[in-house]
């Protein structure tokens, strides 16, 4: 989809550090987190939550009082006059949230739109859903959260299945899944130089309130060390396969946002969040699916659609940030569209810090925002897969 008209201020794309699951954000529901969260990052930012009149929230994990949704949000924030839908497209939720933020502001139905996206794979709830035709009326059970990423229901294959299927179909060793893994573990560890200065633009902290004092995460938690010798030393995942444990990303908690509104008003607001002005365009978003039980290849699909919407080719792009659950998406999205990996992920990637669902693009798409800001502006693509062989991109262009 095209947009001429849209734009996010720069310092208006935030995410929360991720904490690998069963860490410390584990109890706390991801609905209050991302209350407390946003509340701050507004505040901080000097925008009311009363002028936005377009809220939308993205979470793929059902948490407790989440029938409620974005009333739930916008009235605790004090903007409860507003509300908007709650978007789920599995891991392409941020790219999604973004296109309809995006068209709310495009089509002149509001001015200023928030997307605010949260999840908690820890502490996934069971489903139990009522049966009168299983044996004794036993109840049929789902786990949210572990039972998708073993079955897709429409191939019979699980997700680490769809990275072998990709890696055979290309080629790759597990000698370049390995030389990629340390690529971004020795970009991630980058941008935490200078007591974090990188991640300290955009990563707001969690509070975890607790009976005896609120405790923060300020930091990404469980990011495990990579070298050349622990990933030689992993056995695959799967026999006769390339992925090991090390070439695939870690489940995760945490949130993120972005505020989308008109060029006038991005420019007022980065300039009074001390950001010189600066706005990130959004020229377009794309969707997209691959063959079934090869996931990692539909980042090429969504990349094209929006790439060609917005009337760039991958030449033109400068930076690009993407969500590579598999060492093996970034090898087959560098393969097909020409771009070295090196320019890639400037600032690590989910395979490095986590993947907690629903936030994830948008924390990969704030990162975009800030690389190209350091770099003095250009255009930027960001690019995601997701389950069910499909998903989500962007292309940004930022003026300084």
């Amino acid at each position: 989809m095209k947009f001429s008209q849209t734009y996010i201020p720069v310092g208006y794309a935030w995410s929360t550090p991720f904490a690998k699951w069963q860490g410390p954000l584990a109890e706390l529901n991801s609905l209050d987190m991302a209350v407390d969260v946003t509340g701050r990052a507004l505040s901080e930012r000097g925008l009311p939550a009363e002028e936005i009149t377009e809220w939308a929230l993205g979470m793929t994990v059902p948490q407790p009082t989440a029938f409620y949704g974005v009333t739930l949000l916008s009235r605790r924030l004090g903007a409860g006059a507003h509300s908007g839908p709650w978007i789920a497209r599995a891991c392409a939720t941020s790219a999604a949230v973004l296109e309809h933020a995006a068209s709310q502001v495009e089509s002149g139905a509001h001015e200023t739109a928030i997307g605010v996206l949260t999840d908690r794979t820890s502490n996934g709830p069971l489903m139990v859903y009522a049966s009168s035709r299983t044996p004794s009326a036993a109840p049929i059970t789902e786990h949210w959260v572990n039972d998708p990423m073993v079955l897709d229901p429409t191939t019979g294959q699980s997700m680490l299945d769809t990275a072998e299927n990709t890696a055979a179909d290309a080629g790759f060793s597990r000698q370049q899944l390995d030389d990629l893994t340390l690529l971004r573990y020795e970009q991630y560890r980058s941008a935490l130089a200078d007591d974090r200065a990188v991640q300290r633009r955009y990563l707001v902290p969690v509070r975890v309130p607790d009976r005896k004092g609120d405790t923060w995460v300020e930091e990404d938690h469980g990011v495990f060390p990579v070298t050349r010798e622990g990933l030689e030393g992993l056995r695959p995942v799967k026999e006769g396969g390339v992925v090991t444990y090390g070439g695939q990303t870690h489940p995760a908690d945490g949130g993120a946002g972005f505020v989308v509104t008109t060029a006038a008003r991005a420019e007022e607001l980065s300039r009074a969040y001390g950001r010189d002005g600066a706005t990130a365009q959004l020229l377009a978003t794309g969707f997209a699916r691959a063959e079934p039980a090869y996931m990692p290849k539909a980042p090429v699909g969504a990349a094209r659609r929006a790439l060609e919407d917005a009337g760039v080719t991958a030449a033109e792009v400068d930076v690009v940030t993407t969500h590579n659950p598999f060492a093996v998406n970034d090898l087959w999205l560098s393969r097909e569209l020409g771009i070295p990996l090196e320019t890639m992920n400037p600032y690590g990637s989910s395979l490095i810090y986590g993947h907690p669902q629903g936030p994830t693009g948008a924390r990969a798409v704030a990162e975009l925002i800030e690389a190209l800001h350091a770099r003095g502006g250009g255009v930027g693509l960001f690019t995601g897969c997701a389950a069910g062989d499909s998903a989500g991109a962007a292309v940004v262009r930022v003026d300084g």
